[in-house]
């Protein structure tokens, strides 16, 4: 893949950076998308498990299944792409990445300016009082957990389906993709809401859009880029050809 020279001087001048990065990231670690025809969950839809009700109609059920994402995902490891993140991010003054991903692994790379938009999977909270609680793991008896504050029942902190987003994140991500000189859209099909939004409101300001893809999407014709490959590949190429400026 040939990095243009348009990007690259656009990267090297930026004072200000947005990065929108989806499921593809995660993919590229082994993290999979839980929809797959094998395994113990392939008789649920994740949209059976991953919403309020179902949560409230047998919270240990639901929790069986995040304890199982939360094992999986423990044994993956961040790649390239998160690294090369982490990279950019050094280089640029205002630098803000916002994930749809919930799985921690930029975080754990090293990207310090992070928004994620549908929670974190290593967090749950009280539905009773609020109270945050880190690395809850069933016990043998795999009864759901509760608030050690209230005795509430715990739930994984993440966006399920139906809900709003975190409060204030979606603002800060609309913020961050309004003033950046160039917005870097990464393993998204961009097409779920609000978050696909970020690009379109990135170009409306005149910011240089990139996307990087395995796949064309409805954005593809719509960015001033669309190169298609691996995040994992594309990106520490990117840095690579930033590093020799």
């Amino acid at each position: 893949m040939t990095i243009s020279a348009t990007l690259i001087a656009r990267l090297s001048n930026a004072q200000s950076v947005c990065v929108l990065t989806g499921a593809g990231v995660s993919a590229e670690s082994g993290v999979p998308t839980f929809r797959g025809a094998d395994g113990l969950w392939s008789k649920f839809k994740p949209e059976e498990l991953a919403n309020f009700n179902a949560f409230i109609r047998n919270p240990a059920l639901v929790w069986e299944w995040y304890s199982y994402r939360k094992k999986v995902i423990k044994e993956v490891q961040p790649n390239p792409a998160h690294y090369a993140l982490v990279e950019l991010e050094q280089r640029i003054p205002n630098f803000t990445l916002v994930t749809q991903n919930v799985d921690g692994l930029h975080r754990r790379a090293g990207s310090k300016h992070i928004l994620e938009l549908h929670g974190n999977i290593e967090r749950s909270y009280c539905i009773d009082c609020s109270a945050f609680a880190n690395d809850i793991v069933l016990d043998e008896s795999k009864e759901p957990p509760h608030c050690k504050h209230c005795g509430g029942l715990l739930r994984p902190d993440v966006v399920w389906f139906g809900e709003m987003l975190p409060e204030g994140v979606f603002e800060q991500a609309l913020g961050a993709a309004r003033r950046c000189d160039v917005f870097l859209c990464l393993g998204t099909s961009a097409v779920v809401y609000p978050a696909a939004s970020l690009p379109l409101e990135a170009l409306e300001q005149g910011a240089y859009v990139v996307e990087i893809n395995q796949e064309y999407t409805d954005l593809s014709s719509r960015v001033q880029e669309a190169m298609l490959g691996k995040v994992g590949i594309i990106l520490p190429q990117l840095i690579q050809a930033l590093q020799h400026q």
